[in-house]
């Protein structure tokens, strides 16, 4: 039953080699990564007006146009920034790869723990914002909006785990919807002041002013609304996820999506100073100037529906960069491996998990409300620009090649531009909750260095390298099975247990990886190991079912009734919390198999002892 609601929710499993269909298209992917920054647009002019309007009232819709222009001149040199990044690192890894090979493994693990916190808070402020639209149309549903945030999370993870190919179809056609209806509103509202002669009314009063404009208040302003600049660093780390040529195409995606950005977030901040909107908790800017362009008839109802879908798409640029960045990691032995792992649906699967249970606990936390969700928001994502743009400039100093120069120069306007911009969304919004993240940032380091060192002292002490290896028992085996997924200690444990109790054994790997297949062989051939290996390929990346196929085929010497016993190497944590960082394969394998006629299952222990 729990099998055919998982196929029902999520789709059949998908076979390892068709991962080159899951890939993005230009115009898949550029609603799938760009949606991030689109929807910023929605909310981030209303932020720089939940500055301005307490302090100097009807004057800020003037200020608002530099704020917005220094926020547009920011994008245009990040752009330029990253499309060298794209094209020093296809395989993605944005921030993280780029500081860990030019800057060292400690400003890597700051520039993957910053990405990871705002990659968690894209979802909880789009899941918010997107609830906030809802309400905006309908207050009765007020009272509700935390209930509505979190079942948007749950679609967006189930979307997510059908996989790329899916998760484009179903959610890069809102994204579009938005931007279509976006220009409309923008063309239509300016026609409407200034053709038209329509005399905006304003929907709220704005405040009197109470103090007057200083340097102080134009930054935090700026700081509120560089929120429209969160998915730029999106695009760099999802290079792999394109078609070919997948460099071009990140890059023509990297380039709309400043275009739409500032054809959006320029015409909306436009009109929200020709109608005066005034933000509040019950009512977006967004939807005050949708209402006036267009009345409160059918076309401001689609709007706010398209405002709703956009905002709600912002998450899936999280879904889809996150769990890319995690195995990233993990494959640097920072975080649980099991975010190396691809599911059914060919997606990291336990990243988007992991993801949404984050995202989910943010919004019950903050009761789902945006404007106090957005201080935490951007301060991590500009301290990776900056590492990112930093570590750019190292490597163009470092090769020094043609152009080296002018790529140097443009990388660290970028880096100098954007750490200014960190320093100030960190002091301006400090005291307004940013402060978690700058508490949040070393304390996820802290956890990343501790689960390498487990891993270290794992590695450490299975290792066959440089040790006094127990001598290897010679004698003939019989219908023995050791399941193997590499070469290690505890495999030669078990392999020397299973000798001595039968003269006919063989090894057996499943191949995912060919890669680590010939790894495989090449160590068994190293330290002369006599029993057989068998390796099968394995294109849905299960153990079970190609090792029952082998065992009941000709292949394998054993006759109908013959129990076969199946010798699984364990090791053991000492550490209760050591467990967590496991897949635990040897258990699961143990527990299907016991359900097996003629099967008897052996585990072989082998202790790991934690040094903390």
């Amino acid at each position: 039953m729990l099998l055919n609601l998982k196929q029902f929710l999520i789709g059949k499993p998908l076979k390892s080699e068709e991962i080159h269909h899951e890939k993005y298209s230009i115009f898949r992917g550029l609603p799938i990564l760009s949606s991030d920054a689109i929807s910023s647009v929605a909310y981030a002019g209303e932020e720089i007006l939940w500055v301005l309007i307490p302090v100097i009232g009807m004057m800020s819709y003037t200020y608002m146009f530099y704020v917005a222009l220094a926020i547009v001149i920011l994008l245009c040199i990040l752009v330029f920034s990253y499309r060298q990044t794209i094209d020093s690192y296809p395989n993605g890894g944005g921030s993280y790869k780029v500081s860990k090979e030019n800057l060292g493994t400690k400003w890597a693990l700051i520039a993957g723990a910053s990405l990871t916190i705002d990659y968690v808070l894209t979802v909880a402020v789009s899941a918010s914002a997107g609830t906030a639209a809802i309400t905006s149309a309908f207050p009765k549903a007020l009272t509700h909006k935390v209930i509505i945030a979190v079942l948007i999370i749950i679609v967006m993870c189930i979307g997510n785990l059908r996989g790329i190919s899916e998760s484009s179809k179903l959610f890069s056609l809102p994204t579009y919807f938005f931007i279509i209806l976006s220009i409309i509103m923008i063309i239509y509202g300016i026609i409407k002041f200034y053709i038209l002669g329509y005399t905006p009314i304003p929907m709220k009063a704005a405040p009197q002013a109470a103090g007057d404009i200083t340097i102080l208040l134009i930054l935090r302003a700026f700081a509120g609304g560089c929120t429209a600049l969160t998915g730029v660093e999106a695009i760099s780390d999802g290079v792999p996820n394109f078609k070919e040529p997948a460099q071009k195409n990140a890059k023509t995606v990297l380039f709309l999506l400043a275009l739409i950005i500032m054809i959006i977030f320029g015409g909306i901040s436009y009109l929200a100073t020709l109608y005066k909107a005034v933000p509040s908790l019950d009512k977006t800017v967004i939807s005050q100037i949708a209402e006036q362009v267009f009345g409160k008839g059918i076309m401001f109802y689609i709007m706010q529906i398209a405002t709703t879908f956009i905002l709600i798409m912002a998450a899936n640029t999280a879904f889809s960069d996150l769990p890319l960045l995690l195995s990233f990691i993990a494959k640097d032995g920072y975080v649980p491996r099991q975010f190396l792992t691809r599911g059914d649906r060919l997606s990291y699967s336990n990243g988007i998990i992991v993801l949404s249970l984050a995202a989910i606990f943010l919004t019950v936390l903050f009761k789902g409300e945006t404007h106090f969700l957005l201080p935490l928001y951007a301060v991590g994502v500009f301290i990776s620009f900056t590492l990112s743009q930093t570590g750019m400039v190292g490597k163009w100093l470092k090769s020094k090649k043609v152009g080296w120069r002018h790529k140097a120069f443009i990388n660290g306007v970028g880096a100098f531009v954007t750490l200014i911009t960190a320093i100030i969304i960190g002091y301006t919004k400090f005291l307004h909750g940013a402060w978690v993240v700058f508490f949040l940032i070393p304390f996820v380091v802290y956890l990343m260095k501790n689960v390498r060192k487990h891993y270290d002292e794992i590695a450490e002490q299975l290792s066959m390298e440089n040790q006094d290896l127990p001598k290897f028992n010679e004698e003939k085996l019989k219908h023995f099975i050791v399941p193997v997924g590499g070469l290690n200690k505890s495999v030669l444990k078990t392999l020397n247990y299973a000798k001595c109790l039968s003269d006919d054994i063989v090894a057996f790997h499943v191949s995912v990886d060919e890669e680590e297949s010939e790894k495989l062989k090449s160590k068994w051939k190293k330290y002369n190991i006599s029993v057989p290996l068998v390796i099968k390929q394995s294109p849905y990346r299960e153990l079970r079912k190609p090792l029952m196929k082998y065992i009941f085929s000709e292949e394998y010497p054993s006759n109908p009734g013959d129990v076969v016993t199946i010798v699984i190497p364990q090791f053991v944590v000492s550490a209760w919390w050591g467990n967590i960082l496991h897949n635990h394969t040897a258990l699961i394998l143990k527990n299907t198999l016991l359900r097996e006629k003629n099967i008897a299952v052996i585990t072989v222990p082998y202790i790991i002892k934690s040094r903390g």
